[in-house]
Order: C-alpha cells, then structure tokens, then sequence
C-alpha cells in the first residue's frame, strides 16, 4: 500500500511539471516606444498566441 502512494505521489509530482501554466510578459515595440502586457497563468504556446495578437496596434510584439 505505501509502495503504491509512493509511486502516485511521484507520478502526480511529475504531471504537474507538465502542463505548467504560469505568468508571461509580453512586450511590443513599435520603434519609438515600447510597452508590456501581462498575461497570468498561461501555457507558453496559449501565451505566444495572445502576444501576437497585440500586433495589430502597430509594431512587434514577443514573449
């Protein structure tokens, strides 16, 4: 019984590294000045998407 939980524990721990969501800046520039954006608990590539949304204002934007 406790080798199992040990072995869920580890596994849980594990899973949780995976999908890790987490709070990313982007920041735009569109030659005379620049300006960052928040974007909280997000996967990286949900991140990156949002990010280059902003593009639409003028300028580029990244993570």
């Amino acid at each position: 019984m406790k080798k199992g939980l040990a072995i869920f524990a580890i596994v849980t721990f594990a899973c949780s590294f995976v999908a890790c969501k987490k709070e990313y800046t982007c920041t735009c520039t569109d030659g005379s000045s620049t300006t960052s954006y928040t974007l909280p608990k997000s996967s990286k590539s949900t991140a990156e998407t949002n990010c280059s949304s902003y593009e639409i204002y003028g300028g580029t934007c990244s993570i």
